[in-house]
This record gives C-alpha cells, sequence and structure tokens, in this order.
C-alpha cells in the first residue's frame, strides 16, 4: 500500500509545472525618508489596501512595514532579502539598476509621487546657484547621488558643458533635511542653502531672509519623478499574485489622495509624529506641481544624463528596460 502511494506522489510531483511554489505570506516594506514623496506608502499602511487587493487574489499577506529610511539602507536590505520593495529617488534606484543589471536585476515598479525640490538659500548673495563662492556649503540628502545632485550637474552641463558637470559638488555637503532645515533657518554655520522638499521646503520659504534660487522642476523641463518604488526581478517572477497586490494597492492610494486631501493630510501628520496643521498640509496638496501618479516621468532623462556622465555604465535605450511591465509605465518616459 505505502509503496503504491509513494509511487502515486512522484506521479504527481512530476506533473506539476517547474518553479511552482507557494508566494510569500509576508511583506517586508521600508516606509521611505517621510514627507510628502511617501505619502502613498503610508496610506496603504492605514487602510490595509495590500492585504485587500492580495485577498481578492487569494494571498492572506501580513506586512512589516520598517521606519528605516535613506537609499543606502534600504539598497541593503533589499539585496539581503530583509526587505522586498524599497522607495527612492530616481537616481538612486538608476545606480542600483545599474550596480545590479545581470545579478539580482532590481528594476522600477512604479513612480510614487512627482514634485519639484527647491533650493532655498538665506545668503544676500546668492541671486543664483552661479554665485556660489569659496566656503558655501548647499545641504542635500547625498553627494553625488541625490536628485538635487543630479539637477546640479545637469545644470552645470546645460550652462558651463560637459567637463563641467561637478563644477558645484564642491559646495554640496550631505545632511538630513530636518538638520538641513534647522541649519538653514538658524542662520548660523556654512549652511547657506538647502535642496529642499515639502513641507520642509514650504516652510523655509515662509521664512523672512529666505528665497528660492532653483527647482528642480525647471532645470528638467517638466514635472519628474520624486519617490519610485523598485524590487528584484526574482520577487517580481516569484510572486505574481503579491506584486499585483502592491501595484493595485499603491495606485489606490494615490487615487485616495487625490479624492480626500483632508484625509491624506492627517495620515501624513500621523506619520511625521503629529507635526503640522492639516490646513497648511492640504494647501501643500492643492500645489498642482505635487501630483500622485504611477507614471514615471523624465526618469529616462535621468537615465541618459547619468550614463553620459560616467555615473551609471549601462545606458537604457527605453523605459522597458529600467521598470516591470505595467499600463502606467507604458505611458511614461
Amino acid at each position: 500500500m505505502n509503496k503504491h502511494i509513494s509511487i502515486a506522489l512522484l506521479a504527481a510531483v512530476g506533473l506539476m509545472p517547474l518553479g511552482t511554489h507557494a508566494e510569500v505570506s509576508k511583506l517586508n516594506i521600508p516606509l521611505g525618508a517621510g514627507g510628502f514623496g511617501f505619502l502613498p506608502l503610508h496610506m496603504m499602511k492605514e487602510h490595509k489596501l495590500i492585504e485587500k487587493h492580495a485577498e481578492k487574489a487569494g494571498q492572506k499577506i501580513t506586512i512589516n512595514w520598517s521606519n528605516i529610511g535613506g537609499p543606502s539602507v534600504m539598497i541593503d536590505a533589499l539585496l539581503s532579502g530583509s526587505a522586498d520593495f524599497i522607495s527612492a529617488g530616481p537616481p538612486s534606484f538608476l545606480l542600483l539598476w545599474d550596480r545590479t543589471k545581470g545579478t539580482s536585476d532590481v528594476k522600477g515598479v512604479a513612480a510614487i509621487s512627482s514634485m519639484p525640490m527647491y533650493l532655498n538659500t538665506n545668503a544676500e548673495h546668492l541671486k543664483s546657484i552661479d554665485d556660489l563662492r569659496d566656503g558655501d556649503k548647499i545641504a542635500v540628502t547625498s553627494v553625488k547621488s541625490s536628485i538635487p545632485s543630479i539637477v546640479m550637474q545637469m545644470y552645470a552641463v546645460k550652462k558651463y558643458g560637459k567637463d563641467q558637470a561637478f563644477r558645484f559638488d564642491p559646495y554640496t555637503v550631505s545632511m538630513k533635511h530636518g538638520d538641513a532645515a534647522a541649519a538653514l533657518l538658524s542662520g548660523g554655520g556654512s549652511i547657506v542653502a538647502h535642496y529642499a522638499s515639502s513641507p520642509l521646503a514650504e516652510r523655509e520659504q515662509q521664512t523672512k531672509g529666505i528665497r528660492t534660487i532653483q527647482n528642480t522642476d525647471d532645470v528638467m523641463g517638466s514635472s519628474t519623478t520624486f519617490t519610485m518604488v523598485s524590487t528584484t526581478t526574482k520577487f517580481h517572477d516569484q510572486n505574481p499574485k503579491v506584486y499585483a497586490a502592491f501595484v493595485a494597492a499603491l495606485e489606490e492610494a494615490q487615487a485616495m489622495i487625490k479624492a480626500d486631501k483632508e484625509g491624506a493630510a492627517k495620515v501624513l501628520i500621523a506619520s511625521m509624529g503629529g507635526s503640522g496643521a492639516v490646513d497648511q498640509m492640504v494647501k501643500i496638496l492643492n500645489n498642482p506641481s505635487i501630483k500622485y501618479t504611477a507614471k514615471p516621468e523624465n526618469v529616462m532623462k535621468y537615465a541618459k544624463f547619468m550614463n553620459d556622465i560616467a555615473s551609471i555604465k549601462h545606458r537604457p535605450e527605453s523605459l522597458e528596460e529600467l521598470f516591470f511591465p505595467g499600463p502606467a509605465v507604458s505611458t511614461g518616459n
């Protein structure tokens, strides 16, 4: 009897498709650096949107939302398998895509947000970025690889030529946004400018003596992806239902923000420890330059520029090389 059962089981296994296995039942997702750019993730967490869409697909899922932020920490988490999806700006993603091409093959899932960053200064002599002088320091989240760093390199190439791509790098220093804003608002020290994102950018702009001398959308020429999400090819291929549930949850979160800005503002304030007034946050959300869309915008422009200046080795010829297939991706650029 046991012999016949064993033979039957072996026969059944032989009929199973190669690679068939259960999808993950637990997701590990870092919430990112915080602020407006990562609001959809907090909406997904608050309203349990991934769980909802996974259940529709017959998948039971639990999610560990971790509070780690910063590109390098999240990249390490993704490559070690301790995170399944990570979010960052396009330059950080492109460095990761380039680094893992042919190994982990990290690709973009979708955009999270599009919004400008603002170069705010309290220095009277700075009428433009061209007026920087010895001793001036611009606070950015990461020297050479952050959105502001790449945008300043683009500006330098356009105005001064390709050999001047890194003209403004010596003026930059890596700082967390909160620390940079505090330094700029205090008016002390060597920090004379901060490339800030919402809501700290608006807080700085409302302070006497601080003004904006550049923003990223102006340099990029149009609305540009600010945050986006990525994962490994292995995770994408082995977890099609969970992956689809994540994308559906992201798009629902983006739609919820558009439909109920007050509700979204409350989620955002809670994510920032209760700091901020609802009406002020709603006012920022009503800014037409702040968009929550899964459609990548100007990511190819970043990619080609970064290849031109040898920041990345591989040169993508289409968005499909950078992102997994999806309706929003197919309309992006």
